[in-house]
């Protein structure tokens, strides 16, 4: 880079910029205050040696910022001239900069960053008491910390000891998460250009595991070949740990790749995508390790498809975010009954298995979670009000337009002497990423294939010609 110009020409200057004005939008309608958020600190992996550092996504949806050792502090009540916006980051050090690469300092991110004012991480403490003092509120990250509770209560001691300056401490103490949580369940588009290209990478991921999958391979070789593609791509690093599972593994939810061998007749099960620019992306696929299904896989394949099919027909804004779940289930019920995983005998129907919650054993987690900076994003699933139901919990939340969850119905048969043998110790999963639209959905990770047709074609093609 030949300034900082070019730096901020690379950064989403306004994006950022215009995220915070409506934080601090917001905030003024509450009374007004400071903010305060600081991003994730880096941890140890073991006597000299950090963990790979990763930004704190509240901290770096407002700021861009992604260095260590920085906070942000927002002022809504600053009057005409003064500074709204405040970085506070690691001073220039061109020794340490030898060691550990570039450093903005708050100089220059203050330009590249678009903030009012920036200044150096180790007159935080001594720089915040002056900042809250006579402020009305303290909104920050109240309960998630008791190091960061503390710390704050060090800065309200400060500004209580000059009380008789005339100095006043700020009279309440507010979450400021749940405010950010709203803004983050609505992408806006320079958000979804992003989680779109993690999503073809994350696909291309799939393709080469589906294309290079092989019986008598071991399920780290498989993850391997989606690491390979995550890095080649640019993105940064796994959105989460990839799972790998082969066989029975497959019934496992959370099964980290492993030493396993794929076996002529096992199916692969793979959990697995990238994070993008602080974004990520989800993707499940099931594929056969010898490129074809069985008759008991495909049958039980089918239904878990047809369920995503029903979940995906649910899904636009205006409906609840329990619709697609609730489609998902009734297609998954009728396939146990169906299949006689589940004896008909027992239920007088779909709605009897649905009622007693007798497909819980098969399929026991939700279809979908909100995707976004997390993969397992911010934002709550119920209304802030309303009617409880007969449970005593609140109304499910309506879709919106630039909502992004994920759709993921399956079906998990362990062997059990009540199940037909044919679909013993079947695992099976299909994940895609959607994007809420007015009339439907976009499925942005539908680049790699779905339809069990589709995946032998294009294994078979790949067996033909490896490269």
């Amino acid at each position: 880079m030949n300034s900082i110009s070019e730096l901020a020409q690379l950064i989403a200057v306004d994006v950022y910029r215009q995220r915070r004005a409506r934080v601090l939008a917001a905030l003024r309608k509450r009374g007004g205050g400071i903010a305060f958020i600081r991003t994730a600190p880096e941890v140890m992996r073991n006597r000299d040696t950090d963990y790979p550092y990763r930004h704190d996504s509240y901290f770096y949806f407002l700021t861009g910022f992604d260095e260590p050792e920085a906070a942000l502090v927002l002022n809504a009540s600053a009057r005409d001239g003064d500074a709204a916006s405040i970085l506070f980051c690691r001073e220039k050090n061109a020794e340490r900069e030898t060691w550990e690469g570039f450093r903005f300092g708050p100089e220059a991110a203050c330009t590249a960053f678009g903030f009012d004012a920036a200044f150096a991480i180790d007159a935080l403490d001594t720089d915040m008491p002056h900042l809250i003092a006579d402020q009305p509120a303290m909104h920050y990250a109240l309960g998630t910390s008791a190091e960061l509770d503390e710390r704050v209560r060090g800065w309200l001691d400060d500004v209580r000891s000059r009380s008789r300056t005339g100095v006043r401490t700020p009279g309440e103490a507010r979450h400021l998460l749940p405010l950010i949580d709203e803004m983050r369940l609505v992408k806006d588009e320079h958000e979804l250009s992003i989680m779109r290209r993690a999503a073809s990478i994350s696909a291309e991921a799939h393709r080469r595991a589906m294309r290079t999958t092989l019986p008598g391979m071991r399920e780290y070789e498989i993850e391997a070949e989606l690491l390979y593609t995550f890095r080649r791509h640019g993105a940064q690093a796994p959105a989460y740990g990839s799972i790998v599972a082969a066989g029975a593994n497959a019934c496992v939810l959370h099964y980290p790749a492993g030493n396993a061998i794929a076996r002529d007749g096992d199916l692969i099960l793979i959990d697995a995508a990238c994070e993008l620019d602080g974004y990520a992306s989800d993707i499940t696929r099931t594929y056969p390790a010898s490129g074809r299904f069985t008759p008991a896989q495909r049958e039980l394949y089918d239904i878990v498809l047809a369920a995503q099919y029903a979940a995906v027909d649910a899904t636009r804004a205006g409906v609840s975010f329990d619709a697609p779940h609730q489609a998902a289930v009734k297609v998954l019920s009728q396939g146990l009954l169906d299949t006689g995983i589940l004896d008909k005998t027992k239920f007088g129907g779909v709605d009897d298995v649905i009622a007693e919650r007798a497909y819980a054993r098969f399929y026991m987690h939700r279809t979908g979670h909100w995707l976004g900076m997390d993969v397992h994003d911010a934002g709550d699933y119920r209304e802030a009000d309303g009617p409880l139901d007969e449970q005593g919990a609140r109304p499910w939340r309506t879709l919106a337009e630039g909502n992004v969850f994920t759709i993921e119905p399956g079906l998990y048969v362990r062997a059990a002497e009540d199940v037909p043998e044919r679909y013993r110790d079947i695992g099976i999963r299909i994940e895609d990423d959607a994007v809420v639209t007015a009339n439907g959905c976009e499925l942005i990770t539908r680049e790699v294939p779905v339809d069990a047709d589709e995946i032998e074609a294009l294994m078979r093609e790949s067996r033909r010609d490896p490269s």
